[in-house]
């Protein structure tokens, strides 16, 4: 079974106009939803949605979400977000920081009592559209045991960074081998986890998805992955006022309140010099690159080859995540048909 874009946003859009959401938060989670999906990270787009709507049920998703600019100077922010759809207040900070970053050359825009946002690069990607550097951060329930450590403490804490250019040029990822999302979608797929992904509770290792989520996912690289996610922790638990270490919750578990913490960094290349230089430098460099080997690749290629492949072909959806979206069309008088293709 497979879905194409255009009918991916528009059943995301109609779930959520019937459950009650603003008509801004339907564009916004759908084109979120969407943007995963197409880019390959399926973990986190349609195969991520049924999780937000244990969310609105449960009433950690707040329908009438209203952002709060708690502090505020030039060049920082710090928002909280009541607890609304974490793609339209993450939309919202982003806007925040751009604004600020034309203004006076950077801008860091802390978020707390946000919701699960998705992709991360979604949001980088922003600022890649007005031609600035984005850099987004996040922490989510802990997953990663700290190194020599079993009881996981540190989230996966994803990363996305991404330079204006004339190529795509982004990377987005877990600090852990692998986000877990991906652990999630292996346990609805029945499928076994590569080795190396993940210990079970006792820190030993398994290629079992559901002894991965009771125990802990190893950081990418050794000390350097886990050392990154600590960091990340402090940058967007402690500083942002949101939740760190064991009291962060909400990402992995839908029905409890959510408090992770995200942080948000906007860089005008233009405050620098001339950003048509800039970028004519960085398109330089990209060819360097690409002229070392037949082969190389440059951070973003994966994602416009699967975008164009998606948008061609549709985005496949398992038999499990097909009879989870038809229960939910089904409790809201939505034709699943009309949407998914055989």
């Amino acid at each position: 079974m497979k879905i194409m874009k255009d009918k991916e946003m528009a059943l995301v859009k109609e779930i959520l106009a019937k459950l009650g959401a603003s008509e801004e938060d339907q564009e916004l989670v759908a084109e979120a939803t969407v943007d995963a999906d197409l880019k390959g990270f399926t973990s986190h787009g349609l195969g991520r949605f049924p999780q937000y709507l244990i969310s609105i049920k449960a009433g950690t998703i707040n329908l009438e979400d209203n952002i709060i600019i708690e502090k505020e100077t030039p060049a920082i922010a710090l928002i909280n977000g009541n607890s609304g759809f974490g793609q339209a207040v993450s939309y919202k900070a982003m806007q925040i920081a751009i604004k600020k970053a034309k203004e006076v050359g950077i801008a860091c825009v802390g978020v707390h009592n946000t919701n699960h946002f998705g992709v991360t690069g979604f949001y980088s990607d922003l600022a890649l559209r007005e031609n600035c550097i984005g850099l987004v951060l996040a922490n989510t329930d802990p997953a990663i045991a700290p190194l020599g450590g079993k009881e996981a403490l540190i989230g996966t804490n994803p990363l996305a960074l991404g330079i204006p250019s004339d190529s795509y040029i982004t990377v987005d990822m877990a600090t852990s081998v692998t986000a877990r999302g991906k652990i999630i979608e292996s346990k609805r797929k029945g499928l076994d986890l590569p080795d190396g992904w993940a210990l079970d509770e006792n820190g030993n290792p398994t290629n079992d998805p559901e002894a991965a989520l009771k125990g802990s996912i190893l950081p990418f690289g050794g000390f350097k992955g886990y050392a990154l996610s600590l960091l990340i922790e402090i940058l967007t638990g402690p500083l942002v006022q949101a939740g760190y270490g064991h009291g962060v919750t909400g990402t992995a578990s839908p029905d409890k309140d959510c408090t992770k913490g995200d942080l948000y960094v906007v860089i005008d290349p233009s405050k620098f010099g001339d950003f048509d230089e800039f970028k004519a430098h960085t398109e330089d460099f990209i060819s360097q690159v690409r002229a070392t080997g037949e082969t190389v690749a440059i951070p973003g290629d994966l994602e416009v080859k699967r975008i164009a492949e998606a948008e061609a072909n549709g985005v496949a959806i398992d038999e499990k995540l097909y009879e989870q979206l038809k229960g939910i069309c089904d409790d809201l008088d939505i034709d699943i048909g009309s949407y998914v293709e055989e």
